[in-house]
């Protein structure tokens, strides 16, 4: 382990809600060893964004990491021109070009197709009925898995979710996570000869016809529905929650006054989605006052970047006019998000002006119980009632 501090946590507090002990962590000890997972944690902004671009040190590559052992060997776990090569292959499908010549029409069609089946109820909750529904539809077409329902691209994801965060050991979860993993590639088998016949602009297509090797191919699919599914769907839920928990800001944007992208920006510096990224110490290194051996973990807090005091006045409060420029939300370096700009079309261009669009009177069901918010690593609320219509 490294030389860091070590700083004692309640991993069911510290999912429930990891921003008191993350500015604790800032204020004291912002790289801190943490033996209840097993990692030194990385918790200022700046010192994030310069680790994360040391390749050399702060590898990607970790072989028996969660992700590799779970999934298989994706890009987002590799370094390097090997990286690189199979990064250059997912830009023919969600490159920001693509996104709009391609998806963004989609988006649109399939958001309105969702708004669509609530008719005339006058109530949902929004993190099944609506987030889920936009991001496991749009994530089937990007994908190419077009034939699975959203509903299980959801589960699929949150099994991987669940399981590459599994640092606790926990085999329910592993077992869980195998199942997934198992019925993604009875799904890729299942579309494979419709792809290889006739093409198309999804993933799956882009890279069989690229020549990529199936077991790349597997492993990047599974990924890209990890963290293709979770991050706009909790983004989409949690942003319409924040902004009917905070009517003037909702105000500012109905009236023009900020953009439906500045609500998505602030949201996910507020409340990241994507609150993790792990490492691993690929040879012995010093930085910070901190001394790391190599093959350990180190993992890059987002969550706690993005509330960084040096750079974020109020950091623990909403506000859709702040300049949220220095946020990590994406990352940084060569792993910076690669699905950022598809996540951002459907998010902040789509999912959230329709649906305040097209249901007048949108509000949080004030009969329901509070939201509730979970996760550290990813982080999205658990459920969002809505009403709408006359009150």
């Amino acid at each position: 382990m490294s030389s860091a501090p070590v700083v004692n946590i309640d991993p069911p507090v510290f999912w429930a809600d990891p921003y008191p002990i993350l500015a604790e962590m800032r204020a004291s000890a912002p790289i801190c060893y943490v033996p209840e997972i097993g990692a030194t944690l990385i918790t200022r902004r700046d010192d994030i964004h310069t680790c994360e671009k040391n390749v050399a040190v702060f590898s990607s590559e970790q072989p028996d990491g969660l992700m590799n052992v779970l999934m298989g060997r994706n890009m987002m776990r590799k370094d390097g021109q090997e990286h690189r090569e199979e990064r250059f292959v997912y830009y023919p499908t969600i490159s920001p070009r693509k996104v709009e010549q391609i998806w963004a029409d989609m988006f649109v069609a399939l958001t309105t197709s969702v708004l669509d089946s609530f008719g005339q109820s006058g109530s949902t909750d929004l993190v099944p009925d609506y987030a889920t529904a936009v991001s496991g539809e749009a994530l089937k077409a990007i994908t190419g898995l077009t034939q699975v329902n959203f509903q299980d691209l959801d589960a699929w994801s949150q099994a991987m979710i669940d399981g590459v965060a599994n640092y606790t050991g926990d085999p329910d979860i592993e077992t869980i996570c195998n199942s997934a993993t198992a019925a993604i590639d009875a799904a890729i088998d299942e579309r494979l000869p419709e792809i290889q016949e006739t093409p198309d602009a999804s993933l799956l297509s882009v890279m069989t016809h690229a020549g990529m090797p199936e077991d790349k191919i597997r492993a990047n699919i599974k990924l890209t529905i990890s963290g293709g599914q979770n991050e706009p769907r909790d983004a989409i839920a949690g942003a319409i929650w924040a902004l009917l928990e905070h009517p003037e800001q909702l105000e500012l944007v109905l009236s023009g006054g900020v953009s439906w992208q500045q609500v998505f920006e602030e949201y996910c510096r507020w409340i990241a989605p994507i609150g993790m990224s792990p490492r691993r110490i690929a040879t012995d290194h010093s930085y910070g006052g901190v001394d790391f051996a190599s093959e350990e973990r180190v993992f890059f807090m987002f969550s706690s970047a993005n509330r960084d005091e040096t750079y974020f006045t109020e950091p623990d409060r909403f506000d859709v006019t702040r300049d949220t420029s220095a946020a990590l939300t994406f990352g940084a370096g060569p792993h910076f998000c690669a699905g950022a700009a598809a996540s951002r079309s459907l998010v902040g261009d789509v999912a959230l002006p329709k649906i305040f669009e097209r249901l007048e009177g949108l509000r949080l069901d004030v009969q329901a119980s509070p939201v509730q918010f979970g996760g550290w690593a990813f982080r999205g609320p658990l459920s969002v009632p809505v009403s709408w219509g006359e009150s």
